[in-house]
């Protein structure tokens, strides 16, 4: 715990088994009360490696996409009565080493969410990002605070942690099942009002570490465009979409989830 919190680290996983232990040894556990890993229905020993190293792990039956994984997350996170939630990609991608510094942002009550950029500092392509990304990264970051207002250094980063009452309030529920989940979040953020802090984290890409093609990283892209512009058509009363709606639909806490492993 930090300031009386407690601190669950959640992880969405998909095909981690062989950088998830490097990622948990690397953890605080001193900072940290729980650790729990989604499974989204991994084709390799995920879920094996997660319950060796005695974390709470929940298997997916079906691979349900990058969104519904971290819906599970947050859901399991709450259900364990979290009061902050940090999300920890298991690829060994981002530092685990920053948990206590994100966490103390929100546990004294200066921040609703904080972000672990990437683009703060030099260490983007010093990490190995490819060039290709590192430029659509800031274009896409660029367009996005034009659109939506704000002053972010990056929109795309994976390492993000959450206070409670964020993840029981917005209509998470009515978000994205995919990759275009991440920037609905944030986009609900802003139009919600909450403060959304920042912190530099070095970065690291190696063959391990997920990413998606490019392929894939073309249709992120323009499911980002998308988000912004239907972000910047509802604040100013233009149109409203589906997760700005007032009736939009909150996460449902109330069912059971399927453990595959679980700490008692």
């Amino acid at each position: 715990m930090i300031n009386g919190k407690k601190v669950v680290v959640i992880m969405p996983a998909y095909n981690a088994e062989k950088t998830l232990k490097q990622t948990y040894d690397e953890i605080y556990h001193d900072f940290v009360d729980e650790v729990i890993l989604v499974d989204d229905n991994s084709l390799d020993n995920t879920k094996t490696v997660s319950k060796e190293l005695n974390i709470t792990t929940i298997v997916h039956n079906k691979n349900k996409g990058y969104g519904a994984n971290q819906k599970s997350c947050y859901k399991a996170a709450l259900k364990a009565n979290a009061d902050i939630v940090i999300m920890l990609h298991p690829d060994y991608q981002y530092t685990p080493k920053l948990i206590p510094a994100m966490v103390s942002m929100m546990a004294f009550g200066q921040y609703d969410t904080v972000l672990a950029s990437r683009m703060l500092g030099n260490s983007a392509l010093k990490g190995g990002m490819p060039l290709y990304k590192f430029l659509a990264n800031k274009f896409l970051t660029g367009v996005q605070n034009i659109l939506i207002g704000e002053k972010l250094s990056e929109y795309h980063t994976g390492f993000r942690g959450f206070r409670k009452e964020i993840l029981e309030k917005l209509p998470l529920a009515d978000c994205d099942n995919d990759f275009i989940f991440d920037n609905e979040i944030l986009a609900l953020l802003f139009y919600y009002g909450y403060k959304i802090g920042e912190i530099s984290c070095p970065t690291k890409y190696f063959k391990e570490a997920s990413s998606i093609n490019f392929v894939r990283s073309c249709q992120y892209g323009f499911g980002v465009l998308s988000v912004s512009l239907k972000y910047f058509l509802a604040k100013h009363g233009v149109f409203q979409s589906k997760i700005f709606k007032k009736n939009a639909k909150k996460l449902d806490f109330t069912g059971e989830l399927e453990y595959y492993y679980k700490i008692d």
